[in-house]
């Protein structure tokens, strides 16, 4: 069975003030599109997935280990698995970026094409 989803039919979950995510799962992977106000707190972090992310729009820098990469609208930086991480938007607008986990995240999806119905 194939499935599908339009992201433009999913409401924004709220993760904390400033930060909101949209995310779907499949059986080897998750994406996501999360939504980064200004103000957002950064909360460095890790975590075993894989994680690659595409700047759709603004601009952030991503502290990734004890480096600094910023990145603009067509950037995207891979963070390997087990690295503190966090981003910081750039500016005043908001930052649309892409996420891709590896292995999946289901914990994160509203939809999860292989553990519940969509």
């Amino acid at each position: 069975m194939i499935h599908s989803i339009n992201w433009d039919s999913m409401a924004w979950k709220t993760i904390r003030p400033g930060v909101e995510q949209k995310a779907i799962s499949g059986q080897g992977g998750t994406v996501a599109m999360h939504r980064l106000q200004p103000e957002h707190e950064p909360k460095p972090h890790s975590h075993v997935h894989e994680q690659i992310a595409y700047i759709v729009s603004g601009s952030v820098d991503f502290h990734i280990g004890g480096e600094v990469i910023r990145l603009d609208p067509g950037g995207v930086v891979v963070i390997p698995p087990n690295v503190m991480h966090h981003a910081v938007v750039i500016g005043p607008e908001e930052v649309i970026n892409i996420d891709f986990f590896t292995p999946n995240r289901p914990e994160y999806a509203e939809a999860n094409v292989w553990g519940r119905p969509m």
